[in-house]
């Protein structure tokens, strides 16, 4: 299953007098990565590179910022992908300390801290959501209050008019169980909708 992070977490690294600042943090889509990384490099005007990567579907990136191409952005995101992490940006503040370090040793510490930092953080599993409609008599509203509530389901909104329209979400895995239960206890009296 996959996680996300539920707050930023940071560590500090210091290789061959260089300064690495690696930053773990919720984000859910490129432009406000984008953001992020620009604050970053305006917080750090003497920093050498600001390295960064993003693991969110479609919006996904890895971006190196002047290291040598696959040195920096492309190792974060592997890390990211071996912990089952999915909406999370990883970054990397580089102050240079005047020493070469090699492909290699560029690599190791750009895994090594985005590794540190998620060390500290706190996961947060991603549950996929099912959202349903369904209307019922006014008779059958209770009933249905109480199932919902029983199965750990969120009401989103509830309108009455000639009937009760209620909509709702719940865990995709637990949808069908509930369905079949309401169908079931509301003797072919809840209709359901598309959502």
């Amino acid at each position: 299953m996959p996680h996300t992070l539920a707050s930023p977490c940071s560590a500090e690294l210091l290789i061959k007098k260089s300064r690495f600042i690696a930053c773990v943090q919720p984000m859910t889509d490129r432009a406000a990565a984008q953001a992020v990384v620009a604050r970053l490099k305006a917080e750090h005007p003497g920093a050498a590179h600001v390295c960064w990567a993003l693991l969110a579907g479609g919006q996904s990136a890895a971006v190196d910022d002047g290291e040598p191409s696959g040195t920096a952005g492309r190792p974060m995101l592997d890390v990211l992908r071996h912990q089952d992490l999915e909406g999370v940006l990883a970054t990397v503040v580089r102050y240079f300390g005047g020493v070469k370090l090699g492909a290699g040793g560029l690599v190791r510490a750009y895994t090594d801290g985005v590794a540190q930092a998620l060390l500290k953080a706190e996961r947060v599993a991603i549950v996929k959501l099912r959202h349903l409609r369904c209307t019922v008599p006014y008779a059958t509203e209770g009933l249905l209050r109480r199932e919902l509530d029983a199965a750990g389901a969120t009401l989103d909104e509830v309108a009455h008019g000639d009937a009760v329209t209620f909509d709702f979400s719940l865990a995709d895995g637990a949808a069908a169980a509930l369905v079949a239960r309401l169908n079931e206890a509301g003797n072919g009296r809840v209709v359901w909708t598309e959502e």
